[in-house]
């Protein structure tokens, strides 16, 4: 590595130490953060790799922010992993997500971090159209962690947030047919409860990475007064000093939620 390398990686980490105290100092730390983890393919393009390795990189990357996420007091994480786009994808590189996916939520029930931090995990999305070993996963996984209270990690998949409204919607109808409820119980509130999963508190901030500008279907209900932040970095190549800038734009701004 070059001097030049050195110093400037040096500066870096001093930078992000400064900012680190800076933002728990000011307060107001975001306690949801949703992330749409966009550019692994682009990522593994621009370097030569074959796209799965990329789909790698980025599960890499997610554990290191979420070390990142404790560290400031953020509580509550949000990650679109897999979008009902994504099944369009080809069946190779579908087959290899969903198998990414599973080993990586049977390795959080030991993983000491989870454990030692007490992070709930929840898997939200249309699960029925996930592949039963996937399914099988899932409620391991959330089975060992049901009762951890430290933090809670949500991971989108097969989750679309115009299909998670329909099917809110379908449930309201069939309760409203059956004379489960009355039309005054329909409620904002309320509306929340058939959600995948209604306990969820509304993402503070939502980041996306890779350039692109959009929410892409992600927590439209939840999502309606979060605060935006859109990085040109590749999610794989996200630094440290990239998520702390997000949450410090996001301590600047005055959230008015519409008034």
């Amino acid at each position: 590595m070059s001097l030049s390398r050195k110093i400037g990686d040096f500066t870096e980490e001093i930078y992000e130490k400064v900012l680190t105290e800076q933002i728990k100092k000011e307060g107001g730390v975001p306690y949801h953060v949703g992330i749409i983890t966009d550019g692994n393919r682009r990522y593994a393009s621009d370097h030569g790799m074959d796209s799965n390795l990329g789909h790698v990189k980025g599960k890499e990357k997610l554990e290191e922010v979420l070390e990142w996420c404790m560290e400031i007091g953020t509580r509550v994480v949000t990650v679109y992993a897999f979008s009902t786009e994504n099944f369009k994808r080809n069946d190779e590189e579908v087959k290899f997500l969903f198998t990414l996916i599973s080993n990586s939520l049977l390795n959080l029930m030991k993983d000491e971090r989870v454990i030692r931090n007490r992070i709930k995990v929840k898997v939200i999305g249309s699960l029925a159209s996930l592949p039963q070993f996937l399914q099988e996963s899932i409620k391991k996984v959330e089975a060992a962690t049901k009762d951890y209270d430290g933090y809670k990690l949500n991971i989108a998949v097969a989750y679309g947030g115009r299909e998670e409204i329909i099917e809110a919607i379908k449930k309201i109808a069939e309760e409203y047919k059956d004379g489960k409820i009355s039309m005054e119980d329909i409620t904002e509130e309320n509306f929340r409860k058939y959600l995948y999963d209604g306990t969820i508190p509304d993402p503070d901030l939502i980041l996306r990475t890779s350039g692109e500008e959009r929410i892409s279907n992600f927590l439209l209900w939840q999502g309606a007064y979060s605060e935006l932040y859109f990085s040109d970095v590749y999610w794989p190549e996200l630094r440290k000093i990239d998520f702390l800038r997000a949450v410090r734009s996001y301590q600047t701004r005055k959230r008015r939620f519409g008034t």
